[in-house]
């Protein structure tokens, strides 16, 4: 028996890493559904029905005729004309339906890898009340998460003028996922460092919050920018400008200086002729300002803490945040250079994940001017919690 002031067990560590692991591939692998156009492909929400995929030449065919019947502008977009004359190809289509049924699955595999080990531990009391209630809210994010995917899907099914899901919609999928990777991480960091040696630097620690609320902005105009594609557009660095129909350039000052453009509505429709270079200009220049915001600040911040000689993990956390943010520039280059048309698969991706590891880094040095886990996950003095190493 141990006392509640001992650590959490191994397995209960291990258990909630594999958590933050796999909600992290969870946002990894929506990118991919995303940049290969395969969010459209399965056109009902079967939550125990659609955990089967289809098994015969049939099924394929009726789940191939379902996505023609509903994704209607996308497959006007991409599978139509005289290339395409009976719609999509079933390898293509094949190739589609598997990133977002794999997208479906995951999630369904994640609510058991949860489930089954919290009904374990519950049951040997290795988890306190506190870790109870976080973990709780942990399960409401994430089914909000789910239902707003489905949301999201439904805008871009049954809609003409749409050939991909709602950019904004898509966005606060994005966002509401990012925030449930970045609480699990946060209630992980409270088992597997109980306890933290800073001495709580407050200008440090309000410095540090700052840089992560920016970092969360940065993420959600990075999925604007997905979500309505204005990482297509001004494909040049670090000028921001692109090439018209006569060879000429047209500079990013030259769509956003037109104060009649400023609208609302050029904003809401995106995919119209007026507001789809406006949206994608006015978005590119706030994460790229964004991104040169982090670039100033972070570098800032390290040095602050080397110069009055932090904590250990303080001073790691740091300089993995210098290094995360030299790749994401260099992997944010390097995806804009190459959105000629479609952006590589492999770049965005990558941008992505490293937009994710740069927020956990983050809250990682975040963590070290709080309290510590011994303190916000405590038991109750009476309680004897079993399976305690």
């Amino acid at each position: 028996m141990a006392k509640e002031t001992k650590l959490f067990s191994t397995a209960v560590k291990v258990w909630l890493l594999i958590g933050v692991v796999m909600v992290f591939f969870q946002v990894v692998i929506g990118g991919i559904t995303r940049l290969t156009d395969s969010g459209l492909s399965i056109t009902e929400w079967a939550v125990i029905q659609g955990t089967i995929p289809p098994l015969n030449l049939e099924e394929w065919e009726t789940a191939r005729q379902n996505y023609m019947e509903h994704a209607i502008g996308q497959v006007k977009m991409k599978w139509s004309g005289a290339m395409y004359p009976d719609g999509i190809p079933m390898s293509d289509f094949k190739f589609i339906y598997f990133w977002e049924y794999f997208h479906r699955l995951w999630a369904r595999t994640m609510g058991f890898v949860f489930l089954i080990p919290f009904l374990i531990f519950w049951k040997r009391k290795m988890l306190s009340k506190p870790l109870i209630f976080m973990l709780g809210k942990v399960v409401v994010m994430t089914m909000i998460v789910a239902v707003f995917g489905w949301i999201m899907v439904k805008s871009g099914l049954d809609t003409p003028e749409f050939a991909w899901v709602n950019g904004y919609k898509l966005t606060i999928h994005l966002s509401l996922a990012t925030i449930v990777f970045g609480y699990l991480w946060w209630v992980t960091l409270h088992t597997i460092q109980p306890t933290v040696t800073d001495d709580h630097n407050k200008r440090l620690r309000t410095f540090a919050w700052r840089i992560t609320t920016i970092i969360c902005l940065q993420i959600v105009l990075g999925g604007l920018m997905a979500g309505i594609k204005a990482g297509l557009v001004f494909n040049h660095f670090p000028h921001m400008e692109i090439s018209s129909t006569d060879d000429s350039w047209i500079w990013i000052a030259d769509v956003l200086k037109d104060y009649s453009k400023w609208t609302w509505e050029n904003m809401r429709a995106y995919n119209s002729k007026e507001g789809a270079g406006f949206a994608a200009a006015l978005i590119q220049l706030l994460h790229r300002g964004t991104a040169y915001l982090l670039c100033f600040l972070i570098p800032i911040f390290y040095l602050y803490v080397r110069r009055i000689h932090q904590s250990t993990q303080l001073a790691r956390g740091s300089l993995f945040l210098i290094l995360i943010l030299i790749a994401q520039v260099i992997l944010g280059i390097l995806t804009l250079l190459n959105g000629i048309g479609q952006i590589p698969l492999y770049l965005g991706v990558l941008h992505q994940a490293g937009g994710l590891l740069l927020l956990a880094t983050m809250l990682y040095v975040n963590y070290q001017f709080g309290k510590g886990g011994e303190h916000v996950l405590r038991r109750n003095e009476t309680e004897d919690v079993d399976g305690v190493d």
